[in-house]
């Protein structure tokens, strides 16, 4: 009974942290929040574009070409007569796969050359460091369209190209972290019990920098997102007649005057994931910070204004 008891409080106390975040970011981050929506929003039109959508994103009817928003069509028509909002709902699909892929392949890099690097030291950092040093000084644009042009367009390309350039450029930063975890106490104790390396990094270090992994998550999306757009609007991204933002906002130069919502949309609906997916990401970063976020003893939990310091000592020792 002890034990289901004691499972059943740690249980609560895990989901309790989750419900308390959230609760957090509600009341004290009200942008972050609006952001969080709207990323949501966004990764659900993108999982269920094919049942949101109210025509194909390549259905062509030539005799409704360029038409202006109406009942039948809320976002009117291209030039080749294909549903607008179709299409900037498939545009979802494709930006949230490529900049969520992109961005967990860049932290998985990023995460094992930092560690690596920052707890081995020696040669092997001085020779990967240097490496890194090459990259950051090169203009990332050209790099990204040379290895886009060798590797040939397509979402699997995009994301083999954006995700390493993405980790070695932060990777010093993951670096300095690790430099700055390795010296604590808990860390010399398991070396000095004989902890093997791997579960060092494993088990000691990477629990303690997992916010400012989910940070560098939620910050890096906007920039791959952007990224994808940029290279399917100088037509190196993902190739017609598949919808992306970048590529209808490259599409609608020739007609911008005439059938302005071509480009209303899809740059609207980039800015408007972009700004929510930054702000969530600032948000989280507030929240999960340990030089930012605030408060005492276990996460979440900060001393009340204008108790005295006995009420705070008796509540710290009831938890």
């Amino acid at each position: 009974m002890s034990d289901r008891a004691s499972g059943r409080v740690t249980l609560r106390k895990r989901h309790s942290k989750l419900v308390e975040f959230f609760i957090r970011l509600v009341k004290e981050k009200p942008l972050g929040t609006v952001g969080a929506i709207i990323t949501l929003v966004a990764l659900f039109v993108g999982i269920f574009a094919d049942f949101i959508a109210p025509y194909g994103f390549n259905e062509v009817n030539p005799a409704y070409a360029a038409v202006a928003p109406s009942a039948k069509f809320w976002l009117g028509t291209d030039n080749l007569g294909r549903d607008m909002l179709s299409r900037v709902i498939y545009g979802a699909r494709v930006s949230m796969i490529i900049g969520i892929s992109a961005t967990l392949l860049s932290t998985a890099i990023s995460l094992t050359i930092g560690m690596l690097c920052g707890y081995l030291m020696g040669k092997f950092d001085l020779v990967v460091q240097r490496i890194g040093e090459v990259f950051e000084c090169l203009p990332f644009l050209p790099v990204l369209l040379t290895l886009v042009v060798l590797l040939g367009p397509g979402m699997l390309g995009l994301i083999m190209v954006m995700g390493p350039l993405g980790g070695l450029g932060t990777a010093r930063g993951t670096r300095g972290i690790i430099l700055s975890y390795k010296n604590n106490v808990y860390v010399k104790a398991a070396v000095a019990i004989g902890c093997p390396t791997n579960r060092v990094m494993l088990r000691h270090l990477l629990p303690n920098i997992l916010p400012f992994i989910i940070v560098g998550i939620t910050m890096g999306i906007p920039g791959m997102i952007l990224a994808e757009a940029s290279l399917s609007f100088l037509g190196f991204g993902i190739p017609p007649p598949f919808p992306t933002w970048g590529g209808m906002l490259s599409a609608s130069r020739a007609m911008m005057f005439r059938v302005p919502w071509m480009a209303i949309w899809p740059g609207l609906a980039l800015s408007t994931v972009v700004y929510g997916v930054n702000m969530f990401g600032d948000a989280v970063r507030d929240l999960l910070d340990p030089r930012l976020r605030g408060g005492v003893g276990r996460y979440g939990v900060r001393a009340k204004k204008g108790k005295k310091g006995g009420d705070a000592s008796q509540s710290s020792t009831t938890e």
